[in-house]
């Protein structure tokens, strides 16, 4: 972290955050707060990792970006 006032404090978190709404949370509903749980636990276990191509990674998934190496 840097100091405080400095905008790159949470950057990437409030990008992920976004990227996790804009995807997979908006105009959701959920009944319950289970099923909440299973829609992140899916976006972020399951998606972010095995089929989401990152630019940082080379556009390859995280999983094929440590498997590769």
């Amino acid at each position: 972290m840097s100091r405080k006032g400095n905008c790159y404090d949470n950057a990437p978190m409030e990008s992920f955050w976004g990227k996790l709404k804009q995807e997979r949370l908006n105009d959701k509903h959920f009944k319950t707060r289970e099923d909440a749980k299973c829609a992140i636990f899916w976006y972020i276990e399951i998606y972010c990792k095995r089929y989401r191509l990152h630019e940082s990674n080379g556009y390859k998934t995280p999983h094929d970006f440590l498997t590769a190496v």
